[in-house]
């Protein structure tokens, strides 16, 4: 348990770029070495219907991983019907989303102070919540270290770079990246791709997932790495 990092955030070079995949994998690991963990999706767009009223599908796969279990409220305090983007689907609803709730229910889960506490993101790292605050505010409120799941689709490498620069050019640690096959079909020149993702991104890389129609969460587990900088 020594090598678990307390506490990581995720994000991504886009929306459906493969964060809940690796975030559960994330909390897996943690929970094979024993460790007890936490998972928070602070804020969702796209719920369906269920016996225990909406729920956003990623935000489920995050609580299978939660030991002890945590209730869905705390793991997904605010979550919205339509799956587009927060700011516009809040605006539809009549309300106003802000960092400093989203930040305050955030703190409730963390200060549990389990073993391991992982925060997903939404979409990318400047993804609107208001009229002038992004989910990056949140990240900046709390002051967790960064990792970034990489789409390998062609763009990512100018996706994945613009990503790294903001992240470090607001203050926080990006402590390593993921590279996530986005489709059955690998992108053309993965390998080569990849080298120049080593190159630039200014983080070690921590794992490349291949597709896979049915996601493994067991398997994916031992081909991911915790950050250097975070382990002792």
């Amino acid at each position: 348990m020594h090598s678990i990092p307390r506490q990581l955030l995720i994000t991504g070079t886009d929306t459906e770029v493969g964060k809940t995949f690796i975030s559960s994998t994330l909390l897996y690991k943690a929970r094979q070495s024993g460790a007890t963990t936490a998972a928070l999706k602070p804020i969702a767009s796209g719920a369906e219907e269920t016996a225990e009223g909406l729920r956003n599908e990623d935000a489920l796969a995050l609580q299978r991983q939660c030991t002890p279990a945590l209730p869905y409220a705390q793991i997904n305090p605010v979550l919205l019907e339509p799956a587009i983007a927060p700011h516009i689907a809040a605006a539809e609803s009549g309300r106003r989303i802000s960092v400093s709730q989203l930040a305050g229910l955030c703190r409730g889960v963390l200060i549990q102070r389990r073993d391991f506490t992982l925060i997903e993101g939404a979409g990318g790292w400047r993804v609107p919540l208001n009229e002038r605050e992004t989910l990056a505010d949140l990240a900046r409120a709390l002051n967790i270290p960064v990792v970034l799941v990489v789409g390998l689709k062609l763009g990512c490498i100018n996706h994945a770079c613009l990503t790294a620069e903001a992240i470090l050019n607001d203050g926080l640690p990006l402590v390593g990246w993921v590279g996530n096959a986005c489709g059955p079909t690998p992108m053309d020149r993965l390998e080569d791709n990849l080298q120049t993702l080593r190159q630039r991104l200014p983080a070690p890389c921590l794992g490349i997932m291949p597709w896979q129609s049915e996601p493994d969460i067991e398997s994916a587990a031992t081909q991911l790495k915790w950050p250097r900088e975070l382990t002792s």
